[in-house]
């Protein structure tokens, strides 16, 4: 029976004296964060970033630019992995997941503030760009502390269960991100190419989505400053001695680990992506002849984004349940080859012709893969390194994914399904579900692995 940490008797739902409803949702409120703050910035690099902070003169070199500053989190991500997890290694969890929110909080914050290259000139562009490597840097130590603070106080036998709260921060900061961003749209305007920048929503709008942020941060910090030290933490520390440098101990002792889980994690990347950022462009993009897309509206295809990701929602608890009775490996095999065969069938399901209905089942198919795949990986990725060097082993295979499996993604489905068609799109997933699978091959159950001994 796989153990995390048992409490006295009477006290099963607590850990620490702290309930485990309020771990549940320091866990949790971190993640919704990191992917709120993904869509928010993503929308706003396209539709007000050009226009307000890199006016060029080239419509075109403007967008490029403000990519670039969106990019520049992907570059920060694993430096903030190896920072953050150095200290959450060695002084604890609780104490590095507060303040990698704290910067979370000050870098959006100061991001809806910010004042615009109209009032600021050049160093309006130079400060987005270095509050962007500041969110990068807090949400390079998020998602591991979050999914530790998660398992390493799960009940006996329930890690990938108690791990689905920081799973849920995707989906839901999906949701959020896309229906502020959808209101905001409806009933201020938008940006994009020809937008009015004395618009109400280029003027004041925009600002909106990060300043609510900020709430959502204070919310989790409140949360999290009432808790106690994870039990297995607390265990290894008196017990044991905290390495110097967890990365060069990482690095030296657990290179094969890391390895094996930066690569099972591309394939959610890779698949997050592209049922969500690249469909939306290809799906509101013309139809031929004037275009290579599905000519949907902005709204009406959110709109189908929107009902699938519920489906994502929908699927996390049931896998961790599943994950803890059947072992993590067999079914994440299962569902890595389900992506494998997703992907063959783009063209099929996008093809210019295709119906609403074709389109939406496409969706929902991907963010059940999605839902899935990346469910058990908050157990999984825990579970394969030691204490010790946890926090900086999950946080670096983490985010080491995310630039093999989504900073690299846009260039990459653009050329494709500009240059050969959108059926190739869905080949360049189907190869990272072949990477990620045969990564899973080479690893080990880890569903019986105590943590204190691993």
């Amino acid at each position: 029976m796989t153990t995390s940490y048992r409490a006295p008797d009477g006290e099963a739902d607590l850990v620490g004296g702290v309930p485990r409803r309020r771990i549940a949702v320091a866990a949790m409120v971190g993640t919704t964060v990191e992917f709120y703050d993904f869509y928010v910035y993503a929308a706003a690099a396209v539709t007000v970033f050009p226009h307000l902070f890199f006016q060029t003169g080239n419509p075109t070199a403007a967008l490029l630019a403000s990519l670039a500053t969106f990019g520049l989190a992907f570059v920060a991500r694993p430096v903030g992995s190896i920072l953050f997890g150095h200290f959450g290694d060695r002084l604890g969890r609780k104490s590095t997941l507060v303040a990698s929110l704290l910067l979370m909080g000050v870098a959006t914050f100061l991001i809806g503030v910010l004042p615009t290259y109209h009032q600021i000139g050049l160093l309006a562009p130079v400060l987005l760009a270095a509050l962007r490597f500041c969110q990068g840097l807090a949400l390079g130590g998020e998602w591991s502390g979050a999914a530790l603070l998660a398992t390493e106080t799960a009940k006996p036998g329930r890690r990938a269960t108690a791990g689905i709260w920081p799973q849920l921060g995707a989906p839901l900061g999906y949701v959020l991100a896309t229906s502020i961003f959808l209101i905001l749209f409806l009933s201020l305007g938008s940006g994009g190419v020809g937008a009015d920048t004395n618009g109400p929503f280029l003027t004041w709008g925009w600002r909106i989505p990060f300043l609510l942020s900020a709430v959502m941060v204070a919310v989790g910090l409140y949360v999290r400053l009432r808790l106690t030290e994870t039990p297995v933490f607390a265990q290894a520390k008196a017990t044991g001695t905290p390495v110097n440098a967890p990365i060069a101990a990482l690095l030296r002792g657990s290179w094969r680990r890391l390895v094996i889980g930066t690569l099972a994690m591309v394939v959610p990347y890779t698949l997050f992506f592209t049922v969500t950022t690249w469909s939306l462009s290809y799906g509101t993009a013309k139809r031929p002849p004037e275009g290579i897309g599905l000519g949907y509206g902005y709204a009406e295809f959110l709109g189908l984004q929107l009902i699938a990701v519920l489906f994502f929602v929908a699927v996390l608890p049931i896998v961790g349940r599943l994950a803890d009775h059947f072992g993590r490996r067999p079914l994440l095999l299962c569902f890595t080859a389900g992506i494998m065969l997703y992907g063959s069938a783009f063209g099929l399901f996008l093809k210019p012709t295709a119906s609403t209905g074709a389109v939406l089942v496409f969706l929902i198919i991907g963010m059940t893969l999605m839902g899935l795949a990346f469910g058990p990986m908050s157990a999984v990725l825990p579970e394969l390194f030691p204490t010790n060097v946890r926090y900086t082993g999950s946080g670096v295979a983490y985010n080491a994914a995310s630039i093999l499996g989504a900073a690299v993604a846009p260039f990459i489905t653009t050329w494709l399904v500009t240059s050969h068609g959108v059926a190739w799109v869905g080949g360049y997933l189907s190869i990272a579900a072949a990477c990620s699978f045969v990564a899973l091959l080479a690893m080990h159950e880890t569903r019986d692995a105590e943590l204190v001994d691993v």
